[in-house]
């Protein structure tokens, strides 16, 4: 069974980590400058500095719920979607990014150190294993949403 687990835990590496079956946040952002990041195309209710800050947001509160019994989650939908369309500045642009391939690396070296399949103390059944598939999941929607917004501001590749 040991075997299985770290096959198990190889594999979420991968799909965590996007690319595969779908483009990771690296590919999904790379080369864009601040007036591409900040437009909402065609009437989309975001844009992609909006949907980078989500991703931000949400993985940062599983991996934060994942190990702390006292974290408190943002309110939900308010406090998970930033209002500004644009970050301030480049520098925010980049910690953005900077904060979610940190809070990745953290939450992968919890799954590497961590039982998966026990249940969360302070959750209500969730497990290591749960909130793995929940942030892998959640990241690739919003960045396929943001390789959608690239692809109307003819910002991705042809």
């Amino acid at each position: 069974m040991e075997n299985h687990t770290s096959i198990l835990i190889n594999e979420l590496k991968k799909l965590l980590s996007g690319g595969g079956a779908h483009v990771g946040l690296t590919e999904a952002i790379a080369n864009l400058n601040l007036e591409q990041v900040s437009q909402k195309p065609q009437n989309l209710p975001y844009s992609i500095w909006q949907l980078a800050e989500h991703i931000r947001i949400a993985q940062w509160d599983m991996l934060e719920f994942s190990k702390d019994g006292n974290h408190q989650s943002p309110k939900w939908p308010d406090e998970y979607w930033p209002i500004e369309t644009a970050p301030e500045n480049e520098e925010a642009w980049n910690k953005t990014i900077s904060s979610i391939e940190k809070d990745l690396l953290e939450f992968i070296e919890l799954i590497e150190t961590e039982n998966l399949y026990n249940e969360i103390p302070h959750g209500q059944g969730q497990t290591l294993l749960r909130e793995a598939l929940q942030i892998a999941d959640h990241n690739a929607y919003h960045i396929a949403e943001i390789v959608v917004i690239r692809r109307l501001i003819g910002a991705w590749k042809s």
